[in-house]
């Protein structure tokens, strides 16, 4: 553990639980447990995984007017979302560039914006930059859980049978062991689960009694971030950044169709022309899922070539897909070479090695949509 880091209010449960910690994001996290990454990884597949994600940024906003502000800065539908629903989203710069990605819940009173650690002082003061005087934004002080895997919501409804009601990206305040809590049906393995925001005096004794159900392990970030690779899930500053524009990164699905070009609130967001022009006219790179031929993962950094020894793209995440018993992968390539099945070759350890484009999720997604 470092000094220099915070703690989340878990941190001395993890210690107990033998975790591993490091350094992640500015905070001490756990990386695994004595299970082990891959058995992680497959527990969470199989059965349900608890992960802690304190050192994530929950923002709530109140007042009138917070949905539309908001969108002045993502290129999303926010006004459209009904108490109870979320949405996923992304702030964009003046190039189109992705700033973060977020998730977005409605509320009776607000919204509750869920951010990434690395960037939520940045995206705090990103959005309280573009709220006006009637809405007021708060920083949540609370912990934040994650329980996913096919038995994360049986487990769950143990506490309160209701939850079993909610379908994907549902939210909603749910009484668990005494406590108003925040559930949202939803996660970034690919699985089914929920994440659950509980007050700091109340996580510990919650996290234990999960962790007394049987289906339940605890999981550090290294199966984290195996698991959300197999799912085809980007990563902030790693698989998006800055420099990167929803389209190229794949991620037109997230541009909501009431704000595109032809929509009834088109553009109004940063590099609107930027992400319309290249939604027109194409991008010369694109994100791509990629599988190695060989049994030796690529990671993130390694450098891609065509069958002509020209450079045209990079890793941006990489490493072993349990579930799947190979490496996996995903970078950027010219759009020339984006199309599915195309081979490429990763420069590894001054070898070529063949590497074919792929579609993604690399496992099935298992949301529960009812």
């Amino acid at each position: 553990m470092s000094d220099e880091c915070l703690n989340t209010p878990l941190s001395q449960l993890h210690i107990e639980l033998g975790a591993k910690m490091v350094p992640f994001a500015g905070y001490n996290m756990p990386v695994q447990y004595p299970l082990g990454v891959k058995k992680e990884h497959l527990h969470t597949r199989q059965q349900a995984g608890l992960f802690d994600v304190s050192h994530m940024g929950q923002i709530k906003l109140t007042g009138s007017g917070a949905a539309a502000a908001l969108e002045t800065i993502v290129p999303v539908d926010i006004i459209g979302l009904k108490p109870g629903q979320q949405r996923y989203a992304f702030f964009t710069n003046e190039q189109g560039g992705i700033l973060d990605d977020l998730m977005v819940c409605a509320v009776n009173d607000g919204l509750l914006v869920v951010v990434n650690a690395a960037c939520k002082h940045q995206d705090l003061a990103l959005i309280t930059a573009a709220m006006p005087d009637s809405v007021k934004v708060d920083v949540v002080d609370r912990a934040l859980i994650a329980l996913q895997g096919p038995k994360a919501v049986e487990v769950l409804s143990r506490f309160n049978p209701a939850i079993s009601d909610m379908v994907f990206m549902d939210g909603g305040y749910f009484e668990l062991m005494g406590e108003q809590c925040f559930v949202t049906r939803s996660g970034y393995t690919g699985e089914d689960g929920c994440e659950i925001s509980v007050s700091n005096e109340l996580i510990v004794a919650f996290a234990k009694a999960l962790l007394a159900e049987e289906e339940v392990e605890a999981i550090g970030l290294g199966a984290r971030d195996s698991l959300r690779l197999e799912a085809g899930l980007c990563l902030y500053g790693h698989d998006l950044n800055a420099e990167t524009t929803p389209v190229e990164g794949a991620l037109l699905w997230g541009i909501s169709k009431n704000r595109r070009k032809d929509g009834e609130r088109a553009g109004g967001f940063p590099g609107a022309n930027v992400i319309f022009s290249q939604i027109e006219q194409g991008v010369t790179r694109k994100r791509v899922g990629l599988l190695p031929t060989g049994k030796a993962p690529i990671r993130e950094g390694v450098e891609l070539y065509d069958g002509h020894d020209v450079l045209i793209g990079k890793v941006t995440s990489g490493g072993f897909g349990a579930s799947l018993g190979k490496a996996v992968a995903m970078g950027f390539v010219t759009f020339d070479n984006a199309a599915i099945g195309t081979e490429v070759f990763a420069l590894l350890r001054g070898k070529k090695v063949p590497v074919i484009v792929s579609k993604t999720p690399f496992v099935p997604q298992r949301y529960y949509r009812g």
